[in-house]
């Protein structure tokens, strides 16, 4: 049984909690061109860039929060939020890793954990599930990641604060990726509990 703070609550699309993830959708392309526009001449907007994911970070929190306080959880805003999570992880990792400020073989390790839950939607569809509710845990790797990446572009810099960022930042990042990697898991194991649920009703 799903429980309350899951549960579709409304029907309604434009409710406070959807605009913030349509905020934070729109900020992707927005967060791309300031990261990457020193990769083509352009000055450096690493400033703007954190405050792109900072507005993101915060709006992540808003939305869910404000949903459940208000009861306007929606279908939409539970596609909304998860698909803006994705894509400012995979947008983050596109510009650091381009701009060589993030390892390569981080952003495979991340990468490879979005294949393997995307592996995992098609064994879903053949039961007719679409993609599961974002888990507490996927939510709590996300934040870390989330909070890591604008600390990494602050360690890039080189002012006072860029070592302890960069410090800070790595922590996070290791913290998030078992994270996410640990949620993934999870999340297999449900899908495997649906399909022998339904095997074995059928």
């Amino acid at each position: 049984m799903e429980v309350q703070e899951t549960r579709v609550q409304t029907d309604r699309v434009l409710t406070i909690p959807n605009l913030l993830s349509m905020a934070r959708l729109a900020g992707v392309p927005v967060f791309l061109w300031l990261i990457l526009w020193p990769k083509f001449g352009g000055p450096n907007a690493d400033g703007w860039a954190i405050l792109v994911l900072m507005f993101s970070g915060v709006s992540d929190y808003l939305d869910g929060k404000l949903a459940r306080r208000w009861g306007q959880i929606s279908r939409l805003g539970q596609i909304l939020d998860p698909a803006a999570d994705r894509l400012y992880v995979l947008s983050t990792l596109l510009g650091l890793t381009w701009r060589e400020i993030l390892p390569w073989w981080v952003t495979a390790i991340l990468l490879a954990r979005e294949v393997f839950i995307a592996g995992l939607l098609p064994v879903l569809a053949k039961y007719g599930y679409g993609p599961l509710n974002v888990s507490f845990l996927g939510k709590a790797a996300t934040f870390n990641l989330m909070y890591a990446f604008p600390l990494l572009l602050i360690g890039a810099g080189d002012s006072w604060i860029a070592t302890p960022a960069l410090v800070v930042s790595w922590a996070f990042i290791w913290w998030g990726t078992t994270l996410y990697w640990w949620s993934a898991i999870l999340y297999a194991i449900q899908v495997r509990q649906i399909a022998k649920g339904r095997v074995a009703a059928a």
